[in-house]
Parts: structure tokens; C-alpha cells; sequence
């Protein structure tokens, strides 16, 4: 049976969409902007900045399920430039120190509210 997931902790959806739905023991996030929760507003700052506030986003949306980034299999980041793909992938292995997921990594050229990055993923709870 599907459940939607949503915290507070993170930011609302900007479209028709939910956060995380969960279904068959599988959590399936929707792409997780760098927005601050309070404002609403993308947060400035470089590939670093912007790839920390939304794996700390993506961990609330999980707090909210009952789970964890170690329950985390798959993600799928979405980047605007790939030259910065050595700083942002320095910020995400601090979030997944051990057992990594496994991960896709796509350039595009562009991403909701002019963000610079924007990160799904896949959790067994």
C-alpha cells in the first residue's frame, strides 16, 4: 500500500508531487533541491554548499519514513556542471561513509529554481 512521506524538516514540494512515497518496503524520495525548509528559497552558495544542504534535506525526508542514509541503495544526482563534480562528490561521501549506494551522476542544463544540483534516491527500509 503506497504512504506518502513528508517532514516539515525539509522543503515543501513546489509542484504536484510528494516528497517520498513509500510502497513494498521500498522509499522512492522525488529529486531533493538545495532549499532552505524555513524560506522556501533555493540557498546560494557553491556545488559544496548546495550538495550538503540537500543530503541533510534528503535525511529528513528519511527521518520522516523511519529510515536512514545507510538504508539508502540508489541515487540519481543531477548536476548543471560537472566540473564541480569532484567537490560535490567530496560533500557526498561524507554522507555515505560505508557501503555506498550505488549512483548515477548526469549533467543537465537546467534544474527547478536555478539550482545546481538536485539529488533522488532509492531506500530499502
Amino acid at each position: 500500500m503506497k504512504k506518502i512521506i513528508n517532514s516539515t524538516q525539509a522543503p515543501k514540494a513546489i509542484g504536484p508531487y510528494s516528497q517520498a512515497v513509500e510502497d513494498g518496503g521500498f522509499i522512492f524520495t522525488s529529486g531533493v533541491l538545495p532549499v532552505d525548509p524555513v524560506t522556501g528559497e533555493i540557498f546560494g552558495g557553491d556545488i559544496k554548499v548546495q550538495t550538503e544542504l540537500v543530503l541533510k534535506n534528503m535525511e529528513n525526508i528519511l527521518k520522516a519514513a523511519g529510515a536512514q542514509m545507510k538504508h539508502v541503495v540508489k541515487t540519481t544526482v543531477y548536476m548543471t556542471d560537472l566540473t564541480g563534480f569532484a567537490e560535490m562528490n567530496l560533500v557526498y561521501s561524507s554522507f555515505f561513509k560505508e557501503n555506498p549506494p550505488a549512483r548515477t551522476t548526469i549533467q543537465v542544463a537546467a534544474l527547478p529554481k536555478g539550482s545546481s544540483i538536485e539529488i533522488e534516491a532509492i531506500v530499502r527500509k
